[in-house]
Protein backbone atom coordinates (compact mmCIF):
# COMPACT_ATOMS: atom_id res chain seq x y z
CA UNK A 1 0.00 0.00 0.00
CA UNK A 2 2.99 2.63 0.93
CA UNK A 3 4.08 1.73 -2.82
CA UNK A 4 0.73 2.45 -3.92
CA UNK A 5 0.43 6.10 -2.07
CA UNK A 6 3.82 7.37 -2.92
CA UNK A 7 4.34 6.41 -6.30
CA UNK A 8 4.48 9.40 -8.75
CA UNK A 9 1.29 10.67 -10.77
CA UNK A 10 1.47 9.60 -13.92
CA UNK A 11 -0.33 9.52 -17.33
CA UNK A 12 -2.63 6.46 -16.22
CA UNK A 13 -5.05 5.07 -13.71
CA UNK A 14 -2.92 3.52 -10.96
CA UNK A 15 -5.57 0.85 -9.01
CA UNK A 16 -4.83 -1.07 -5.48
CA UNK A 17 -7.53 -3.57 -4.90
CA UNK A 18 -7.17 -5.88 -1.45
CA UNK A 19 -9.45 -8.64 -1.55
CA UNK A 20 -11.54 -9.96 1.24
CA UNK A 21 -11.89 -13.78 2.25
CA UNK A 22 -8.24 -15.17 0.92
CA UNK A 23 -7.77 -18.13 -0.94
CA UNK A 24 -10.52 -20.29 0.51
CA UNK A 25 -13.19 -17.39 0.26
CA UNK A 26 -11.72 -16.34 -3.34
CA UNK A 27 -15.05 -17.23 -4.49
CA UNK A 28 -17.60 -15.20 -2.42
CA UNK A 29 -18.51 -11.88 -4.14
CA UNK A 30 -16.00 -9.94 -2.99
CA UNK A 31 -13.50 -12.64 -3.07
CA UNK A 32 -9.91 -13.06 -6.22
CA UNK A 33 -12.56 -15.53 -7.84
CA UNK A 34 -15.30 -12.58 -8.00
CA UNK A 35 -16.02 -10.38 -11.15
CA UNK A 36 -15.50 -7.01 -8.69
CA UNK A 37 -11.85 -6.42 -10.11
CA UNK A 38 -12.66 -6.57 -14.04
CA UNK A 39 -16.46 -4.88 -13.35
CA UNK A 40 -14.63 -2.22 -11.20
CA UNK A 41 -12.31 -1.87 -14.40
CA UNK A 42 -14.85 -2.05 -16.86
CA UNK A 43 -16.96 1.09 -15.06
CA UNK A 44 -13.44 2.95 -14.39
CA UNK A 45 -13.00 3.06 -18.55
CA UNK A 46 -16.63 3.96 -19.25
CA UNK A 47 -16.39 6.64 -16.91
CA UNK A 48 -13.32 7.66 -18.63
CA UNK A 49 -15.44 7.67 -22.04
CA UNK A 50 -13.84 4.82 -23.11
CA UNK A 51 -14.56 2.04 -25.59
CA UNK A 52 -14.99 -0.99 -25.03
CA UNK A 53 -12.12 -1.94 -27.77
CA UNK A 54 -9.95 0.94 -25.61
CA UNK A 55 -10.38 -0.86 -21.93
CA UNK A 56 -9.44 -4.08 -23.63
CA UNK A 57 -6.10 -1.96 -25.21
CA UNK A 58 -5.33 -0.70 -21.29
CA UNK A 59 -5.79 -4.32 -20.09
CA UNK A 60 -3.71 -5.09 -23.05
CA UNK A 61 -0.51 -2.83 -21.40
CA UNK A 62 -1.17 -3.68 -18.06
CA UNK A 63 0.23 -5.36 -15.64
CA UNK A 64 -0.52 -7.17 -12.15
CA UNK A 65 1.51 -7.25 -8.66
CA UNK A 66 0.02 -10.01 -6.65
CA UNK A 67 1.48 -9.57 -3.32
CA UNK A 68 1.94 -12.08 -0.37
CA UNK A 69 4.85 -12.70 1.56
CA UNK A 70 7.08 -16.20 0.62
CA UNK A 71 8.72 -18.82 2.67
CA UNK A 72 12.46 -18.08 3.46
CA UNK A 73 15.08 -21.04 4.41
CA UNK A 74 14.32 -22.03 7.97
CA UNK A 75 17.24 -22.38 9.97
CA UNK A 76 15.55 -25.72 11.93
CA UNK A 77 14.76 -27.31 8.50
CA UNK A 78 17.06 -26.53 5.70
CA UNK A 79 16.32 -29.58 4.19
CA UNK A 80 13.06 -27.89 3.37
CA UNK A 81 14.84 -25.23 0.92
CA UNK A 82 17.03 -25.89 -2.31
CA UNK A 83 20.98 -25.25 -1.10
CA UNK A 84 21.57 -22.78 -3.83
CA UNK A 85 18.41 -20.71 -4.57
CA UNK A 86 16.54 -20.52 -1.19
CA UNK A 87 14.93 -17.09 -0.32
CA UNK A 88 16.59 -15.31 3.22
CA UNK A 89 15.54 -12.58 5.49
CA UNK A 90 17.02 -9.21 4.07
CA UNK A 91 17.44 -11.10 0.80
CA UNK A 92 15.32 -8.56 -1.13
CA UNK A 93 11.83 -9.06 -3.24
CA UNK A 94 11.14 -12.29 -3.71
CA UNK A 95 9.45 -13.69 -7.21
CA UNK A 96 7.83 -16.47 -6.71
CA UNK A 97 7.37 -19.30 -9.34
CA UNK A 98 5.27 -23.03 -9.27
CA UNK A 99 2.61 -24.49 -11.05
CA UNK A 100 0.04 -22.53 -8.34
CA UNK A 101 1.77 -18.93 -9.23
CA UNK A 102 0.65 -16.83 -11.74
CA UNK A 103 4.38 -15.79 -13.00
CA UNK A 104 5.89 -16.35 -16.11
CA UNK A 105 9.02 -15.09 -17.83
CA UNK A 106 7.58 -12.66 -19.59
CA UNK A 107 6.28 -11.18 -16.09
CA UNK A 108 9.23 -12.02 -13.76
CA UNK A 109 11.21 -10.35 -16.76
CA UNK A 110 9.31 -6.93 -16.62
CA UNK A 111 9.38 -6.90 -12.90
CA UNK A 112 12.73 -7.06 -12.40
CA UNK A 113 13.29 -4.66 -15.48
CA UNK A 114 11.10 -2.19 -14.13
CA UNK A 115 11.60 -2.51 -9.96
CA UNK A 116 15.60 -3.12 -10.56
CA UNK A 117 15.38 -5.29 -7.88
CA UNK A 118 17.05 -8.63 -7.25
CA UNK A 119 15.12 -11.91 -7.84
CA UNK A 120 15.26 -14.89 -5.25
CA UNK A 121 13.15 -17.52 -6.38
CA UNK A 122 12.14 -19.96 -4.02
CA UNK A 123 13.03 -23.89 -5.76
CA UNK A 124 12.20 -25.97 -3.07
CA UNK A 125 10.52 -29.34 -3.51
CA UNK A 126 7.67 -28.22 -0.90
CA UNK A 127 4.65 -27.10 -2.35
CA UNK A 128 3.83 -23.73 -0.80
CA UNK A 129 0.32 -22.11 -0.52
CA UNK A 130 -1.50 -20.64 -3.53
CA UNK A 131 -1.80 -17.08 -4.02
CA UNK A 132 -4.15 -14.89 -5.18
CA UNK A 133 -2.55 -13.90 -8.34
CA UNK A 134 -3.21 -17.26 -9.67
CA UNK A 135 -6.80 -16.28 -8.62
CA UNK A 136 -7.26 -13.10 -9.63
CA UNK A 137 -5.47 -13.17 -12.96
CA UNK A 138 -8.28 -16.23 -14.32
CA UNK A 139 -10.94 -13.06 -14.73
CA UNK A 140 -9.01 -10.60 -16.55
CA UNK A 141 -5.90 -11.31 -19.31
CA UNK A 142 -3.29 -9.13 -18.05
CA UNK A 143 0.12 -10.59 -17.13
CA UNK A 144 0.66 -11.38 -13.25
CA UNK A 145 3.70 -11.57 -11.15
CA UNK A 146 3.32 -12.90 -7.58
CA UNK A 147 6.12 -11.44 -5.28
CA UNK A 148 6.61 -10.68 -1.57
CA UNK A 149 9.09 -10.91 0.95
CA UNK A 150 10.19 -13.36 2.67
CA UNK A 151 9.58 -14.74 5.95
CA UNK A 152 9.53 -17.61 8.52
CA UNK A 153 6.51 -19.30 10.59
CA UNK A 154 3.75 -18.11 7.61
CA UNK A 155 0.80 -18.40 9.19
CA UNK A 156 1.84 -18.44 12.74
CA UNK A 157 1.60 -16.10 15.21
CA UNK A 158 5.01 -14.76 15.43
CA UNK A 159 5.81 -14.62 11.64
CA UNK A 160 9.31 -13.02 11.49
CA UNK A 161 10.54 -11.04 8.10
CA UNK A 162 13.75 -9.09 7.40
CA UNK A 163 13.45 -5.33 8.43
CA UNK A 164 15.31 -4.28 4.92
CA UNK A 165 13.32 -6.46 3.08
CA UNK A 166 10.16 -4.02 3.90
CA UNK A 167 11.57 -0.66 2.06
CA UNK A 168 13.32 -2.96 -0.88
CA UNK A 169 10.10 -3.86 -1.33
CA UNK A 170 7.85 -0.76 -1.29
CA UNK A 171 10.78 0.83 -3.62
CA UNK A 172 10.00 -2.29 -5.69
CA UNK A 173 5.91 -1.42 -6.35
CA UNK A 174 6.33 1.83 -6.22
CA UNK A 175 8.62 1.50 -9.17
CA UNK A 176 6.07 -0.70 -10.74
CA UNK A 177 3.41 2.02 -10.26
CA UNK A 178 5.74 4.46 -11.93
CA UNK A 179 6.50 2.77 -15.19
CA UNK A 180 4.29 2.24 -18.40
CA UNK A 181 4.34 -0.63 -20.16
CA UNK A 182 3.58 -1.19 -23.90
CA UNK A 183 3.40 -4.78 -24.68
CA UNK A 184 4.37 -5.19 -29.02
CA UNK A 185 4.88 -7.79 -30.97
CA UNK A 186 8.43 -6.86 -30.77
CA UNK A 187 8.50 -7.20 -26.59
CA UNK A 188 7.65 -5.35 -23.97
CA UNK A 189 8.68 -1.16 -23.78
CA UNK A 190 9.10 0.52 -20.46
CA UNK A 191 8.12 4.38 -20.62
Amino acid sequence: TEGFLTAQERDMVPVLCVFDNEEIGSETKQGAASVFLPETLAAISEALGLSAADHRALLADSMMLSCDNGHARHPNHPELADTNEAPVLNGGVVVKHSPRYATDGVSAAVFTAVSYTHLTLPTSDQMGGATLGNIADTKLPIPTVDIGMAQLAMHSCFETMGSRDVETFVRAVRACYESSLRFTPEGVALR
